[in-house]
This record gives structure tokens, C-alpha cells and sequence, in this order.
């Protein structure tokens, strides 16, 4: 007898949401940054503070499937001397990376960043070997390439 295969749903069936921190609940905050410490600590076998005080002042954009977090990133807003809206913490599951998964999350934060600082440019900070992907959304090397945490990334601004 046949089994049937597990077919994944379409990364635009995904349940997509913006919240705050103070709107997570406990059990998907923890979620939330195991995924990123899985991703950035353990894969990239970078260890660094992962936890920043920065969680506090942005948007997180979760991207969840059958209740399971496979992509997040946040948005911070303007503040200070810094007129740019920024994007960090972009993190995508192995599968998700499969599935076009990172393309779309950039696509809805450039529209939010967009509609709700108009005003206000986009940036991030790019691991190097990932300028193709974010040039391929319009993003473009402001600077020259940098260590962070061991790791070689490139200022780029939308």
C-alpha cells in the first residue's frame, strides 16, 4: 500500500503576521528565537548575543506553517540620527529556503516599511554572500565590506 506524500503547502498559504513582542505570546516568543539561535548560532557556528535590546523597539514578521515558525525578521523604525528604517535577524528554516520563502518575506516588509514610513529609506546589513539575493530586490552596496561577529557583511540600502 501506498503512503500518500506530504505535500507542503504553498509558501503563500503560510499564516504571515507582524507583532510586537509585547503581542507574542510565551510559547511562540520562545519559538521565535530558538529558530533564530538554531540558525545563527548552531548553522552559522557564530556565537554572539543573539538577544540585543533591539527585539524591544521593532516589528517581527513571523512567517508560521502548521503552527511552527520557518521564517522571521525585524523591522526597526527610524530613530535618532538614523532616518532609515531597518531590516535585520532575516532568518529562514532550511526548508523554507527551498521554497522561496525569503524573497516573499522581503517583498511584504519593503511594502510595510514603504506604507508606513514613507519618508524613510530601507536598510541591512547583508551577509556578503547573500548581495545577490538582496540586490535582486532592489537593495544596492552603500559601503565597503565589514566583520560582524566573525561573519563578512555589506551596508546596503533599498
Amino acid at each position: 500500500m501506498k503512503s500518500a506524500k506530504h505535500k507542503e503547502p504553498a509558501i503563500t498559504d503560510l499564516r504571515w503576521r507582524w507583532l510586537k513582542l509585547e503581542e507574542m505570546e510565551p510559547v511562540l516568543l520562545y519559538d521565535l528565537l530558538a529558530m533564530r539561535e538554531a540558525i545563527f548560532v548552531v548553522e552559522q557556528t557564530c556565537i554572539y548575543q543573539e538577544l540585543d535590546g533591539l527585539d524591544k523597539k521593532a516589528e517581527h514578521l513571523l512567517a508560521m506553517d502548521r503552527g511552527q515558525v520557518v521564517a522571521c525578521l525585524r523591522l526597526l523604525p527610524p530613530e535618532g540620527e538614523e532616518l532609515r528604517v531597518r531590516i535585520g535577524r532575516v532568518a529562514v528554516t532550511t526548508a523554507g529556503r527551498k521554497r522561496g520563502m525569503a524573497t516573499l518575506m522581503m517583498k511584504k516588509t519593503i511594502e510595510r516599511a514603504q506604507s508606513h514610513y514613507p519618508s524613510s529609506g530601507i536598510c541591512l546589513n547583508a551577509q556578503t554572500y547573500l548581495q545577490g539575493f538582496y540586490r535582486s530586490l532592489g537593495f544596492q552596496v552603500i559601503g565597503d565590506e565589514y566583520l560582524e561577529d566573525g561573519i563578512p557583511h555589506l551596508p546596503m540600502q533599498f
